[in-house]
């Protein structure tokens, strides 16, 4: 099971990383066969640091945010339908800091208090049979190759720390459902991964001073490779894609589209068969004039029972 069991910690910790403004995570193993009845649990911790363009009409210049996230979370696997299957909890606890020069005046806020939590469901369609220990471990020990495809929902809540007379916070007081398709093949000592998804957005209709935003479908892209030095001991690195559409206020079309581009390397090392350490890096480029540079550092430790 030694191989498995970080796939969790990575999602705790991509959440945990990623900026408020991204509709999808950049997680590897995602899509990993995990045996079935079994409990993991996780913590990580994330530092973000980035520079901030917003839409020119606001004139504020400069502008960079500095972020500390801890987020905890709790994975059990099932059988479903003859499948294997998964839940996924997060929750993130958020520490921030912007700052910029609005209207040619020096300016900073600060805020600290949830995120908004996260629940994905998964079920993998082809490959991956729901398995309990020791079947599981003869299964992975004679499958070298292997192709598993998946399909997962992931919802998230608007419980997050909002504040309507506030054009920054931490959470979005909305819920976003984004769908998503996933293929996993494992060739030996390596693992590809692909996956897609459109996240969907309710209207935010307590936007800043009784406002109503609206969004359009998200469109996001991910890859990874994976390579397995030893069971519990890998390394991998990821690029993604994202396009927004404008998002409009009361109606009225922004100028705002978003596309960016997310790219990752992490490592995960184990401690004991039960416990395990990943330590990994994120960063995100905007492509166009609206959008966040950031870079952040994760750790975290996860353990199964």
């Amino acid at each position: 099971m030694g191989k498995t069991w970080f796939s969790c910690l990575a999602g705790i910790l991509m959440v945990a990383a990623a900026s408020p403004g991204f509709a999808q995570e950049l997680e590897p193993r995602r899509w990993n066969h995990l045996p079935i009845d079994t409990n993991f649990a996780a913590v990580g911790y994330a530092y973000t640091h980035g520079e901030i363009a917003v839409d020119p009409v606001l004139l504020v210049e400069g502008a960079s945010m500095e972020m500390h996230t801890a987020a905890a979370g709790y994975t059990r696997t099932f059988e479903l339908f003859a499948k294997s299957a998964r839940i996924d909890v997060v929750q993130g606890y958020r520490n921030g800091f912007w700052s910029g020069v609005l209207q040619g005046l020096p300016t900073s806020i600060s805020r600290i208090g949830w995120a908004d939590t996260l629940g994905r469901f998964a079920i993998n369609l082809y490959g991956a049979p729901p398995l309990k220990q020791p079947e599981y471990a003869v299964y992975r020990a004679m499958t070298p190759v292997e192709t598993i495809v998946g399909i997962a929902l992931t919802v998230q809540l608007p419980t997050g720390d909002y504040m309507s007379d506030k054009v920054i916070n931490l959470g979005n007081n909305r819920y976003m459902v984004r769908p998503e398709l996933g293929v996993m093949h494992n060739r030996g000592r390596w693992s590809f991964e692909v996956a897609a998804g459109v996240s969907f957005f309710t209207d935010n209709d307590e936007f800043f001073n009784g406002n109503r935003l609206e969004q359009d479908p998200v469109f996001g892209l991910q890859g990874h490779v994976i390579y397995t030095f030893r069971p519990g001991l890998w390394a991998a690195i990821s690029g993604g894609y994202e396009l927004g559409p404008l998002s409009k206020i009361n109606g009225i079309t922004k100028d705002d589209r978003r596309e960016n581009l997310l790219f990752s390397a992490s490592v995960g090392y184990p401690i004991t068969p039960q416990w395990g350490l990943k330590l990994g890096y994120i960063g995100t480029r905007k492509s166009r004039l609206v959008g966040v540079d950031a870079g952040s550092l994760v750790l975290g430790l996860s353990t199964f029972w």
